[in-house]
């Protein structure tokens, strides 16, 4: 005799798998660690202070 299967029970399992590959993907796209957001952070201010530096004429800042 063949086991009883819950259908709902399935098709819920097989959607968190679904998304749990997709977040995993996401993850590995997007996902940087907070030292890394940080250093990026750090490198763009430090090129925008060094356009800053070399521009003829200032910029007024507000």
């Amino acid at each position: 005799m063949a086991d009883i299967v819950n259908l709902n029970r399935k098709r819920k399992e097989a959607a968190r798998r679904e998304r749990q590959g997709q977040a995993a993907e996401n993850r590995v796209r997007f996902g940087l660690t907070k030292a890394q957001r940080q250093r990026q952070r750090a490198e763009a201010d430090k090129a925008e202070r060094q356009l800053a530096e070399k521009q003829l004429e200032p910029k007024p800042w507000s």
